[in-house]
């Protein structure tokens, strides 16, 4: 390394941060953290769409506005964050209640089981709690469908909403670097 450069070239130290980021996700992240100086770190971007995983992004250490570059950056991975909540919550409370009916099915069949087990045999019984048994069993299909629908529904109305926030700040965060 005793080699002298002559282009005049200053030097620059960066910082490094990792993102974890699948699929369509990573276009989206290279296009908003580019607007808080960061910049993908040795690769082209054709080979950051193509890989699965992390992307590693780099900036300069002494960017100017560091500070409020910093805390919009923040506010922006708060924003993503909520946005994958409001993915994962399409479908949590309908499985939950999907599971339930499912069991106080499994419980009336339970029921239906052990009265026609009895001696002697209460077939009516059986009859009187099979009924509500199946029904558990067929009605959490049509009840998680059902409210996965409104949920999302509603999801994406409010993931638009955290999209122009995200944008907003985005546009915040590129006019400090100008």
């Amino acid at each position: 390394m005793s080699e002298i450069r002559e282009d005049g070239a200053r030097f620059v130290g960066y910082d490094y941060k990792e993102v974890d980021a699948e699929g369509t996700d990573i276009s989206f992240y290279l296009d908003c953290y580019e607007n808080f100086g960061w910049v993908l770190d040795g690769r082209s971007r054709e080979d950051a769409l193509l890989s699965k995983g992390k992307l590693v992004l780099r900036r300069d250490r002494k960017i100017i506005n560091k500070a409020e570059l910093t805390r919009l950056q923040r506010h922006f991975e708060a924003c993503v964050r909520e946005l994958d909540e409001l993915e994962r919550s399409k479908t949590a409370k309908a499985s939950i209640c999907s599971i339930t009916v499912g069991l106080i099915g499994t419980a009336f069949m339970a029921g239906s089981t052990f009265a026609v087990t009895h001696t002697p045999p209460l077939i009516a019984l059986s009859i009187l709690l099979a009924v509500p048994g199946f029904m558990g069993w067929i009605v959490p299909i049509f009840l998680y469908r059902r409210m996965v629908s409104r949920r999302t529904e509603i999801a994406n109305e409010l993931k638009e909403r955290k999209y122009d926030e995200i944008y907003e700040i985005c546009e915040k965060g590129h006019q400090l670097l100008l």
